[in-house]
Formats: C-alpha cells, structure tokens, sequence
C-alpha cells in the first residue's frame, strides 16, 4: 500500500477542502513539499484546530483560498508571516473559529448528524462573522435557553504524519486522537509514515489502541523525518533552528520563494 508522497499528492483536487493538523500532533511536511511542487491551488485549509508552518507555507505559494482555523502561528518562532500577510490584504477568506468548534464540527461528522450543539460560544464576537453557526432556543427547556449549532465538517481530505502503517494501511497514531478525528469525518485520508511494520499492528495489544484502522485510510506513503522541521512523538524534536530560518525567511515575498527554492534544492541534490 506504500507509495510515493508525490503520488498521493496527485490526488488532491484544486479546489479541495484539506483537514491539517495542529503542530504537535504529526504535520506532513513532505506531503505539504509535494502539493508546493505540484501546484495544486484553490484549496480550502481547515486547521485541526489550529495551523503553522504547513499552512503558512501553502498559502505563501498562492494555494489557499480559505482557511478555517482557531489560530495560525509558528510557536516559539513567533507569528506565521504569509498567512498575515493574506489576511491583511485580503487575498484569502478566513473562517475564525474555536478549537471546540472545529472538534464539534468533525464530531457531527463522524456520527452521521448535520450539527453538533454547543454552548461556548454564547455571547462572543464570532457569531457575527459566522452565519453558518446557528443560535436556537433549547428545545428540551421551558425557559429561554440558547445553544449555538455548528454544522458538521465533511473535508474532501485529511493528511497528517505517523511514525508507523502496516501493508493493510493501518496507521499507529498513538495518543493523537484529534488525527483519527480527521479520519472518521473525511472523505478521504493520506497518511505519510516514517515506516512500514511487516507486521499486523492491530494484532499487537499493546498496540492495537493507539491503531487508526486501514479502514479509515485512503493510502500511505513512507517518507523518512517526513514531519521536518516539526517533531514526531517519539522520533525527533521540533528544529527551532528550522523554523526560526523559515519564519525570518518568509517575512517578504522574496525571502519566502527564495526559501521554497532552496528547499526544493536541498531536496534534489
């Protein structure tokens, strides 16, 4: 089932929507490297539930037409600079949202329901900007009791990275269930791993919780220090260094092709 990162990229739609995960939870930075290089543009971001790099760097190469997310920023290395700059001159849409609102969203989906409720949103700004959130009378009160629902989110895809898949496409994500979220609510899902086990991972025990089955996969490909330069659990940490470069680098429009460019250099020799 492994097969080139490129080749999965292929399969991404312009115009698709592409659920992302946050920073700790297994970016693919590959993935994000192949779409670059293929140029697949127009594609709607929603950030599960918030985005970095990987999504600053798509919309610095002019691939992103709308973005749902609950923040966007490089961590440590400060704020993502392509991504503020979108918003500022509005080459971009931008769907504010709260990290409970987006797990509700991919929670609807996941059940099969058009709408999930939920009461955190009471009395915010976001409402405003959100038309598509809905605010109800409570049906199962006698007194005025408002609930917010927020429609179930159905990304055409999900793509994140693991340490591990096994040859029937099962793919270890450990504690990082926000990912098998993404999974469940998607239409389909590409997983980049660092490698392939040769054995069954859901016969394992110690294994078999942490496992999204293969069920929920569309296809995996294997690339080596493929969240870089994220960190995977248990693999490698974050490189600050990275990340400090990239963040500096993209503050222009020049400095950010001139790092793409040297990216895809790197790569090729």
């Amino acid at each position: 089932m492994a097969t080139d990162v490129h080749r999965l990229a292929a399969q991404i739609a312009p115009g698709s929507s592409v659920a992302i995960p946050v920073d700790y939870a297994g970016v693919s930075m590959a993935f994000t490297r192949a779409l670059i290089e293929i140029g697949t543009r127009d594609l709607t971001l929603i950030c599960v539930p918030t985005g970095g790099m990987q999504a600053d760097m798509l919309i610095g190469a002019g691939q992103v037409r709308a973005i749902e997310t609950s923040a966007v920023s490089l961590g440590e290395a400060g704020g993502a600079p392509r991504f503020n700059a979108a918003v500022k001159e509005g080459s971009i849409a931008l769907r504010d949202a709260t990290c409970p609102a987006i797990h509700a969203g991919l929670l609807a989906a996941q059940k099969g329901v058009p709408f999930m409720p939920m009461r955190g949103l009471i009395g915010s700004d976001l409402l405003r900007n959100r038309p598509d959130w809905t605010v109800i009378d409570n049906p199962t009160s006698d007194t005025p009791d408002p609930i917010v629902l927020i429609p179930a989110i159905h990304p055409d895809v999900a793509i994140f990275h693991a340490p591990m898949a096994d040859r029937e496409g099962n793919v270890w994500i450990g504690r990082r269930r926000e990912l098998a979220a993404m999974a469940y609510a998607a239409r389909r899902t590409f997983v980049t791993v660092e490698r392939m086990s040769e054995t069954r991972l859901l016969d394992d025990e110690k294994m078999a919780a942490g496992t999204l089955p293969g069920l929920y996969v569309t296809d995996v490909a294997v690339a080596e220090n493929g969240a870089w330069p994220y960190g995977l659990w248990g693999a490698y940490p974050v490189d600050q260094a990275e990340m400090a470069r990239y963040a500096r680098a993209a503050r222009s429009d020049d400095g950010f092709a001139d790092y793409i460019a040297a990216r895809a250099a790197e790569v090729v020799s």
